[in-house]
């Protein structure tokens, strides 16, 4: 979950005068990092898909725990610091919250923890409209990736109603979904409109989202698809056809753009660490885990391969950007505690 702020923006100014080098270091942390979360989850989700169990609940512990860190410094700006947590909420960093907690709440589904992710699906619902409002009410012209957050999150919520209404065999629960599923859509329209195309060859990281948007939209449809296959009556075949249709045309879209950004990658590298590259590592992870649902949704299984290599591609991708992760916080904390011991001594002369 995350406090708010944009991928883009500053991270939070630190504490300089704190005795407590954790305290500053973590008071620094951007926002940003709530894709992390995300990454992290949707990675577990793709393992789960292909077998790899032991790896993907390791996953989903790691994810976990980011996602408890992260959630109690949103209570905590929303309890204390109100200002500053209504300031982040108008960024659209601000809605990695409610993508970050659909993420989790999906593998919970997979997982049989249905009560659970019903649970997380109730809290993800009661963020989104209000984030998405003050989100939407602050974009502007030539935005970063971070944009397509709207879509992301909004996808999220129907990729979550409809793996629980397959679960627990809920007609009314994949109806619904197909409104943020639809909405989902259009908010991408939209988004992609306000995107600077220029960050392609320029963004640190958050870039990646524009493809990553039409990933969730594409694992939405395949999960829409698969509620049908459990038994329950849900669409006609008008219905069925064009939900068909649009979520493998949401795929072929999402794979363009992997092509591209690709491209732009090899074409204009960027190596050195940012925050921003955890939003990287979740489009990676999402278009795994898109490819390999839909492959199974419309019956096309020579898609399990591509999906499969992609994977790891995206576990290879995690792998750098933790360890680089782990770098700056090593450097960090050197830091924050350099700056305390200066605080310590100040105050004893």
């Amino acid at each position: 979950m995350s406090s708010g702020a944009s991928p883009t923006s500053p991270a939070s100014p630190a504490s300089p005068t704190s005795p407590y080098p954790l305290r500053a270091w973590w008071a620094q942390r951007p926002p940003a990092a709530g894709a992390a979360v995300m990454a992290t989850g949707i990675l577990s989700v793709g393992l789960h898909l292909t077998g790899h169990e032991v790896l993907s609940r390791i996953a989903l512990v790691l994810a976990c725990a980011a996602w408890l860190t992260l959630a109690a410094n949103f209570v905590y700006l929303l309890l204390v610091e109100r200002a500053q947590w209504v300031t982040r909420a108008g960024t659209p960093g601000a809605l990695t919250a409610v993508a970050a907690t659909t993420v989790l709440g999906t593998r919970f589904s997979l997982l049989g923890w249905t009560t659970l992710a019903a649970a997380l699906l109730t809290l993800a619902a009661v963020l989104w409209p209000g984030l998405l409002f003050l989100v939407v009410q602050h974009w502007g012209r030539r935005m970063p990736g971070a944009v397509f957050l709207g879509c992301v999150a909004t996808e999220g919520l129907a990729v979550l109603g409809a793996t629980l209404a397959a679960a627990t065999s809920t007609p009314w629960l994949a109806h619904a979904s197909l409104v943020p599923f639809w909405l989902g859509i259009v908010l991408y329209l939209i988004a992609l409109f306000r995107f600077d195309l220029r960050q392609v060859a320029r963004g640190s990281g958050d870039h990646w989202v524009a493809g990553g948007a039409l990933a969730i939209s594409a694992l939405a449809g395949a999960k829409l698809l698969a509620a049908a296959g459990t038994g329950m009556y849900l669409w006609n075949a008008d219905d069925q056809a064009v939900l068909h249709d649009v979520t493998v045309f949401l795929l072929v879209l999402d794979l363009a753009w992997y092509a591209v950004l690709l491209a732009a990658e090899i074409a204009w590298p960027r190596l050195r660490y940012d925050v921003r590259r955890w939003s990287t590592v979740f489009p990676l992870g999402m278009t795994a885990a898109a490819t390999l649902s839909v492959a199974a949704a419309v019956e096309v299984p020579w898609l399990d391969a591509p999906g499969q290599a992609l994977l790891w591609v995206a576990v290879v991708a995690w792998l750098a950007v933790a360890a680089g992760a782990v770098v700056q916080a090593r450097a960090g904390l050197r830091s924050a505690g350099a700056g305390s011991g200066a605080v310590r001594s100040t105050a004893r002369r």
